[in-house]
């Protein structure tokens, strides 16, 4: 599917409305975690996500086998941290040909359903996807590429209720 200009720059006003989160691809979780608390972020939450907490994980278009382990602080926008613990996922991609750090902003939206279908709508491939990660299998993640930028963005339907954070 070709590239649709104008829906990319509706998709892109849409998000717009400010970044929601800044994530970046770390090495190890806990001195990264250390680390932001000593910038700061004093609470953090934490999270392992597989196959066995994301009802329908997707990599690249086919079924996702990921499993990564993150951490969520501060707000306006929110810090998270990602170790990739296990792929292919797009964020062993992304540290074979980047390296570590700065890897997508996350935005809010109150439907994944519908961000991908305007996702698709500009020609934007999805290219990692999860759904029912919360405790009532609500909430999902989508990750697109904009084509020409190196930017990764994510929209994230937060689940009304998460699961209980873990310890480091």
């Amino acid at each position: 599917m070709a590239i649709n200009e104008e829906a990319v720059q509706g998709l892109v006003k849409a998000l717009g409305q400010g970044v929601d989160q800044v994530a970046l691809l770390v090495e190890d979780l806990e001195s990264s975690v250390e680390l932001w608390t000593g910038l700061g972020i004093s609470e953090w939450r934490i999270y392992t996500y597989s196959q066995n907490n994301i009802a329908t994980p997707t990599y690249r278009g086919k079924p996702g086998e990921f499993e990564f382990r993150l951490a969520l602080g501060g707000s306006s926008p929110q810090v998270e941290l990602i170790q990739p613990l296990r792929g292919p996922s797009i964020y062993h991609d992304w540290i074979a040909e980047h390296g570590y750090g700065l890897h997508h902003l996350g935005f809010f939206v109150p439907s994944i359903e519908k961000s991908i279908e305007e996702f698709e709508n500009a020609g934007l491939d999805v290219i990692q996807s999860g759904r029912g990660y919360g405790m009532d299998l609500d909430g999902g993640f989508a990750y697109v590429e904009l084509p020409g930028s190196p930017l990764v963005l994510e929209a994230i339907e937060v689940p009304k209720r998460r699961r209980p954070s873990e310890s480091l």
